[in-house]
């Protein structure tokens, strides 16, 4: 969500309709905020005609997954990048200036609850990102997913 979201923007901010991944295309109708001014509740309608259907009289482009606050599960993506940023590090005696320093990349999300019961080296496809298995708890209360493989090749050819 973005309250005052760039051009080109497809996903939900005020008065624009996105999908719900697998269910209704919704509006965003409503902020409430909160007594310090954070955003605390969204209003939104939804077209009861759209549950697997597109409808003919506009383009809704931008599909979400919606998790709720209440019920999602927080977890840490571990994504990894190439190690080196040269095609052949060993060509210099310092290969450590050739070291990708986004080699691995950490990232709070959510997730749906279910995934509270994962267990250690389970693997699961998460949308759009690729392949992850459950390798470590960092504590009860958080998993750590790392990516096995990602959905496409960002690897350019030498």
């Amino acid at each position: 969500f973005m309250e005052d979201p760039p051009k080109k923007f497809f996903r939900l901010s005020p008065g624009h309709e996105v999908r719900l991944r697998y269910a209704y295309i919704i509006r965003c109708e409503e902020i409430i905020y909160d007594d310090t001014g954070n955003i605390a509740e969204l209003r939104c309608t939804y077209d009861p005609d759209t549950l697997g259907k597109n409808p003919t009289d506009r383009k809704v482009k931008g599909v979400i997954h919606w998790v709720s606050a209440p019920h999602a599960y927080p977890v840490e993506l571990y994504q990894y990048d190439r190690l080196f940023i040269d095609a052949n590090p060993a060509r210099d005696e310092n290969i450590l200036q050739f070291i990708n320093p986004h080699s691995l990349t950490i990232h709070q999300g959510f997730c749906e609850p279910a995934l509270a019961n994962a267990k250690l080296d389970e693997i699961f496809q998460f949308e759009r990102l690729g392949y992850y298995c459950v390798n470590e708890c960092l504590d009860d209360q958080v998993k750590a997913f790392h990516r096995v493989v990602g959905l496409k090749d960002t690897w350019r050819k030498v």
